[in-house]
């Protein structure tokens, strides 16, 4: 509050100033350009309020998205400039803002010597202004429903291209491996079946690989059904699941994870293969000799959300490459509207980071 208002007094003064005097020499001209520095002026002074609104308060407003018709004269750009209607929002918070801020320089001041006001009175009024703040210079309700909708379409769009592509490899494991060992004890067995009575040791013989066969695709189906939803994880949760891959690992993994309440299935499944697909690629790629992997679950205004993290001391460099297998866990993450991340400067260390809602 103490930092701001200098801000607000020199923004409302140069734009009071500048505005007035604009209007009071349109007849000659000299107005134009007036206002169109104070449109620019009332621009620079919205996007250093929302800063500085991020970096003390925390609370991040998004900046509006403004599409201008940028075609025909100079004037004409400059008249959908100067009536344009977030720009006039923007005006009106500082216009409005200025008084709000001459009450809360006093209170501030007052709060660094009266501890209740410090503890009680600026969080409320703090809070007011934020909303006024969101109101104003933050994106309007279409632009937000727009926004909202287009991500919806995106995150449709790559959930559907993550599903078929997990469908396609489902149809090439089976067909690759538990078809072909389902043929060869079909095959076998009928063989054994014509041995059976000139050849009983012949007969038994095949009838015994047929078995061994028959035992390698329950495997091998055994692990199919684990790669779509491993038993573990509807059992027992994610604490267990992730200690079961982390065990299967050739490096050491220290897993902690701190999730309560359970997640949607989902929510489970999603973390579940993101945690298997990266440890399997830092185990092949990486170099790394230990890894660590973290979850839990955080509160969020918008609803919780489940953090993955994997870090591990590798070499680094490695990136989310279109058709790579850490952009399909991206997109896999996608689905249920959740954003993962890839952090791996050359050297390393690498984190790959997911956050997934746990409400969508």
């Amino acid at each position: 509050m103490i930092a701001s208002f200098p801000l607000s007094l020199a923004g409302f003064v140069l734009v009071v100033t500048l505005f007035t005097v604009g209007v009071g020499t349109l007849v000659i001209w000299v107005g134009l350009a007036l206002l169109l520095a104070t449109t620019y002026l009332v621009t620079g002074y919205a996007a250093s309020t929302r800063a500085l609104i991020r970096a003390t308060l925390g609370v991040d407003i998004p900046t509006p998205t403004v599409e201008r018709d940028e075609t025909g004269s100079f004037w004409r750009r400059y008249r959908n400039r100067l009536l344009h209607p977030q720009m006039w929002r923007e005006l009106s918070y500082l216009l409005l803002a200025f008084p709000l801020h001459v009450v809360e320089f006093a209170l501030a001041i007052a709060g660094v010597i009266l501890l209740p006001i410090g503890l009680f009175v600026l969080p409320v009024v703090a809070s007011l202004h934020v909303m006024m703040a969101k109101a104003l210079l933050g994106p309007n309700e279409n632009q937000q429903l727009t926004e909202k909708a287009e991500h919806l379409q995106a995150s449709r769009a790559r959930g559907v291209d993550a599903a078929e592509a997990e469908r396609r490899r489902i149809e090439r494991d089976l067909h690759d491996g538990a078809q072909q060992r389902l043929v060869a004890v079909a095959m076998g067995l009928g063989r054994a079946k014509a041995k059976l009575h000139a050849d009983p040791e012949g007969a038994q013989a095949l009838i015994d690989e047929a078995h061994s066969d028959a035992k390698l695709a329950v495997s091998e189906l055994r692990d199919l059904a684990r790669g779509i939803y491993p038993a573990v994880l509807g059992d027992r949760g994610l604490d267990a699941a992730l200690s079961s891959l982390a065990a299967k690992c050739p490096i050491p993994v220290d897993v902690h994870v701190a999730i309560d309440p359970r997640p949607p299935a989902a929510v489970e499944s999603t973390a579940y293969f993101i945690v298997g697909e990266s440890l399997t690629n830092l185990a092949k790629h990486s170099g790394a000799t230990e890894a660590k992997v973290n979850a839990w679950r955080e509160a969020r205004p918008s609803g919780d959300i489940v953090v993955v993290e994997i870090t591990d001391n590798g070499v680094g460099s490695a990136s989310m490459r279109p058709g790579g297998g850490l952009a399909g866990l991206a997109d896999r993450a996608a689905t249920i509207d959740g954003v993962m991340t890839v952090v791996s400067p050359v050297g390393g260390p690498t984190v790959i980071r997911a956050d997934l809602p746990c409400t969508w």
